[in-house]
């Protein structure tokens, strides 16, 4: 089975510093989340000489990590360098660096997931003051329908009414499945709903769920099954597994989160790493998250069709209320409001559901 996965774009005065742009789960992979490859080369060889680095990092990103690490071996400062891998939950994945998983370069879903790195002494404090502020790729939530949309689903409201069947992955370790509970929420509020309203939405959302997979790539699965009338996901997610020759349709919706997702080098890495960082900051490296359906995080990134996309000429289309993290009060608020273990919003609303992480 083919699986699949989700944009950035300069949402207002909350991120001034960085440029509009457009730009995109997963890999076609035979890697099992969670796993760690063998040492390899971009181009599948490897010789005595050459440097290994360890890229720990949640699934989505996959494929165009390897796009770029292709690109980066045809540079001086990427030639000879081989790589050993780990993908799975985004969540899981950082508290396996903290545990002693290898790593040099991470990619993760959710700032939080690097933060706990910098709190363990593996990432400096400084990791994102740079102009993109330490995100690599950006996205959008949307939602994913059957070929055809036989509900009729045309947005946020359609997703609460009777007889209608959800997939989002697990909160507890999934850093999509948190953007895509605070898209869910926030829909509300920034449409001009109250945050009582916007309790109630997200209540009547976990009710219609009927599964939450451990991460975006299982969730993927589960909604590829057939038994599902919508899931929550990521645009490049959708974009990419369309490219792989799924068929299904997704909604951009009108009311949506800016996905950023964040790389970082540690602070023991080989210096090769930071190369590599620099590299997927590029338009070279942007370029191929573009191409696999991410937002790039740049300007002047080499614009073409992205097949996939519901307008290949036109991929990423601007939402008509786009808001951030920083919108909901930024990270830290957020993850006390909303995720805390027994206080925070969705474990309570998922125990009131009966679906519990």
């Amino acid at each position: 089975m083919k699986v699949f996965t989700a944009f950035r774009h300069s949402a207002g005065a909350a991120r001034t510093a960085r440029a509009l742009l457009g730009t995109a789960i997963l890999g076609l992979s035979l890697v099992l989340a969670g796993c760690v490859g063998g040492a390899a080369a971009p181009d599948g060889t490897s010789g005595p000489s050459g440097t290994t680095l360890h890229l720990v990092g949640f699934a989505v990103p996959k494929e165009a990590n390897n796009a770029i690490q292709k690109k980066f071996a045809a540079t001086d400062a990427g030639r000879g360098v081989v790589w050993e891998e780990s993908y799975g939950a985004s969540g899981d994945q950082s508290r396996a660096v903290v545990n002693g998983l290898k790593a040099d370069y991470v990619n993760f879903s959710l700032e939080g997931d690097v933060t706990r790195l910098v709190k363990s002494g593996q990432v400096a404090e400084d990791w994102n003051k740079g102009a993109t502020k330490g995100i690599v790729s950006d996205s959008v939530v949307v939602i994913v329908v059957p070929k055809g949309n036989p509900k009729n689903i045309k947005g946020w409201a359609d997703l609460v009414k009777p007889g209608v069947k959800i997939v989002t992955p697990n909160p507890a370790s999934s850093g999509s499945a948190r953007w895509n509970i605070l898209a869910a929420y926030h829909q509300v509020v920034s449409a001009g709903g109250t945050e009582a309203q916007a309790r109630t939405y997200l209540t009547s959302f976990f009710k219609n769920v009927v599964a939450l997979p451990g991460s975006g790539r299982d969730a993927t699965n589960a909604f590829l099954q057939g038994t599902s009338d919508a899931l929550i996901s990521y645009e490049n997610e959708a974009i990419l597994a369309r490219q792989s020759g799924e068929e299904f349709d997704y909604i951009v919706p009108d009311d949506t989160i800016l996905i950023e997702n964040p790389g970082a080098v540690l602070t023991d890495a080989d210096p090769k790493a930071r190369d590599y960082l620099n590299f997927v900051l590029s338009r070279a490296g942007q370029e191929e998250f573009y191409k696999k359906g991410f937002r790039p995080v740049i300007k002047d990134v080499p614009h073409t069709d992205v097949n996939g996309a519901n307008d290949p000429a036109n991929p990423f289309p601007v939402p008509k209320r786009l808001f951030t993290v920083a919108d909901l009060g930024g990270w830290d608020a957020v993850t006390a409001k909303f995720f805390a273990d027994g206080s925070g919003l969705v474990p309570q609303i998922q125990e009131a559901t009966g679906k519990s992480q």
